[in-house]
């Protein structure tokens, strides 16, 4: 993890030389629906800051603006205060942007602000590898030659690829080397647009004190050219909804994270529901727990829950937050090692990690018993920011968040789907249509199996048993304690033990997977004796969906009936299921996932930057194992 840069390292020149032309931007953005701009250097968001109060301040603008941000080296909480006092016209907005900072880990940190219109992606990391993970089609760059110096030609070389047609680039300190690059991947300076692309300029005054971004003198004025290939641009693999309205199966976690991201854009939910309320199956339990993956090699698994548990933080504040509109509490987890040799090694590797205090730090095995009241087994992570949460209290929170976007039907089952010239039907069990759409969202678990385009996808069932316990029964503590098992505090007089993982059917309690709840709690509390105290069955039995790679499937799902011929096998070459898309196999960890899964499948219908690594994104993709399929000639498992 990179530390933060001093105050004093940062380009914290007037205001007024900020590399936007309040004008040509304005002239850029008008009418469009999202526009996105791609800043190679945050440092402390003057250009952020800049474009946000430029949009802020004019009627032509866009209804969202994207702003993409490679961030190298990100800045303390106090280090960005420091920096924004110079800058006290933005004084507003930087209050705001500080309020959603997020925890400086590695990876892509997506952010909303006022009221959802600005999307800010934060991408913390090595600049040249970020750059090459970003999947949008970006209409305006600001390139630093700070950092332009520091790339090799591939890196600027990269921009063209992102660039939408007569996309503006504008770039401090251009060398002749910068600029031979940049016309070599199709940027033209000094270039005239097309009549019919020309922006419009604004009659606005844009010289107001509370936009500090004008009349730059022509000394500081840096070079802009726009993307005017001499070839024909590739045409974009995906589409988008002319009619924005979507039939979501499922109203669990999955299911109502999906409506929820794709109400916040306006789009019209119809959500299915074979049940008679919402969080009925594997998202019913009593309490879920919420902290993110640590893993020495940062496998995908890792990097998923890291952003995902941060997103997850952030969509929960914007809905009134834990502990208020959703019930549960940031009270902390502390995950115990599992043996010896492991705490050794994670102990070792702490050293090394020097991740930030607020997101994960290594205790002591002293220390871990100190913090709990009780002897530990090992020492172990604590996760200070982790909690609890009461799944259906957040599946509630996410669908009134709708409103009038959604529309619920409960108490029926969709047994069919079938194709149509305007999208799908989705049927009930005696062949009559519920609801029609162009889009259908799978967020239905195990019940995916059920239908013919999806029965034979990778999936499995898993069950869980979890053992409720009564207070005096086990030892109470403040925080999550988990390790090979897990113990809630106690909610409402109970905690939550769990849970069991069994490869059967059975939907019934039975004292096999109690016993094994409790002999788990056993072996991270050695000081805890549970003999002669009474202890009944009781719990909830829960199917966990689970994919054959353990990840989730998000996106377009496979035509499974298909078998393409791919000479070199690519996920852009599968064929699909028009329309037709997926949220499934969340395993355990749907509660932190499902919020980035959503928004990752949002902005995918959307045509907008994707909100995770491509290599993430393709790792989560639903055809990843028709490739295994044709590159092993394997069984799809």
């Amino acid at each position: 993890m990179n530390k933060s840069a001093p105050p004093s390292s940062l380009d914290t020149r007037d205001p007024a030389k900020s590399a936007i032309a309040p004008n040509a931007l304005i002239g850029q953005w008008q009418q469009q629906r999202c526009f996105t701009l791609l800043d190679t250097a945050f440092e402390a968001g003057q250009n952020f800051l800049a474009t946000w109060q430029l949009w802020r301040d004019h009627p032509e603008q866009p209804q969202q603006l994207h702003y993409l941000a490679l961030l190298p080296t990100p800045l303390s909480i106090a280090d960005l205060a420091q920096a924004h006092e110079t800058w006290p016209a933005w004084a507003q907005l930087a209050d705001a942007l500080r309020a959603v900072w997020p925890i400086l880990v590695p990876g892509f940190h997506r952010l909303y602000l006022d009221n959802n219109a600005i999307v800010l992606t934060l991408m913390i990391g090595d600049g040249g590898k970020c750059l090459r993970q970003i999947s949008a089609t970006v209409d305006a760059f600001y390139v630093h030659g700070a950092v332009a110096r520091d790339w090799a030609p591939p890196m600027l070389a990269r921009l063209g690829r992102l660039a939408n047609t007569h996309a503006k680039l504008t770039i401090f300190d251009l060398t002749a080397v910068k600029q031979k690059v940049l016309e070599a991947a199709g940027f033209m300076f000094d270039a005239a647009l097309p009549a019919d692309a020309m922006p419009v300029t604004s009659t606005t005054n844009t010289t107001n004190s509370a936009n500090p971004t004008n009349a730059t003198t022509k000394d500081s004025d840096p070079a802009q050219a726009y993307f005017l290939p001499r070839w024909k641009p590739a045409l974009s693999n995906s589409t988008i909804p002319s009619q924005r309205h979507a039939i979501i199966i499922g109203a669990g976690l999955a299911g109502a994270a999906a409506c929820q991201r794709l109400a916040l854009r306006g789009w019209r939910v119809t959500l299915i529901e074979r049940h008679a309320a919402i969080a009925q199956e594997a998202s019913g339990n009593a309490a879920g727990i919420f902290m993110p993956v640590l893993s020495r090699d940062d496998n995908p698994t890792a990097r998923l829950s890291r952003s995902a548990y941060l997103f997850a933080r952030h969509v929960w504040d914007s809905l009134g937050g834990i502990g208020d509109a959703i019930s549960g509490a940031h009270c902390g987890v502390l995950q115990i090692a599992r043996d010896a040799v492991h705490a050794d090694a994670q102990a070792r590797w702490a050293l090394q990690a020097h991740l930030p205090v607020d997101y994960a730090r290594w205790l002591s095995q002293p220390a871990a018993s100190a913090l709990l009241g009780t002897t530990t087994s090992h020492g172990g992570w604590l996760f200070p920011a982790g909690g609890w949460v009461h799944p259906l209290s957040l599946c509630a929170a996410m669908l009134q968040a709708c409103g009038e976007h959604v529309q619920t039907h409960f108490n029926i089952a969709v047994t069919r789907l079938k194709k149509t010239a305007n999208g799908w039907d989705a049927c009930d069990g005696n062949g009559a249509t519920i609801a029609s759409a162009p889009v259908v969202i799978l967020a239905n678990g195990m019940g995916a199996l059920h239908l013919a385009q999806t029965h034979d996808l990778p999936l499995v069932p898993v069950r869980g048993q979890v053992t409720y316990v009564n207070a005096g029964s086990a030892p109470t503590f403040t925080q999550v304690l988990c390790g090979d098992g897990y113990l809630t505090p106690l909610i409402n007089g109970v905690s939550s033990a769990g849970a069991s993982y069994n490869m059967d059917l059975d939907a019934g309690l039975r004292q096999t997977s109690q016993d094994e709840n409790i002999a788990r709690l056993q072996k991270i509390l050695p000081a805890w004796n549970i003999d002669g105290v009474p202890l009944p069955l009781a719990g909830r039995v829960g199917f966990r969906c689970v994919s054959a790679d353990r990840l989730p499937l998000v996106g377009a799902l496979p035509d499974l009936l298909v078998k393409a011929a791919m000479r070199e096998p690519q996920l852009k070459q599968v064929p699909r299921l028009g329309g037709l898309y997926g949220l499934l196999g969340f395993a355990s960890r749907g509660l932190i996932w499902a919020p980035l899964a959503a928004e990752l499948l949002a902005a995918e219908l959307n045509g907008e930057p994707l909100p995770i690594e491509a290599e993430l994104a393709a790792a989560l993709d639903p055809a990843r194992f028709m490739l295994k399929v044709q590159r092993r000639g394997s069984a799809l498992t």
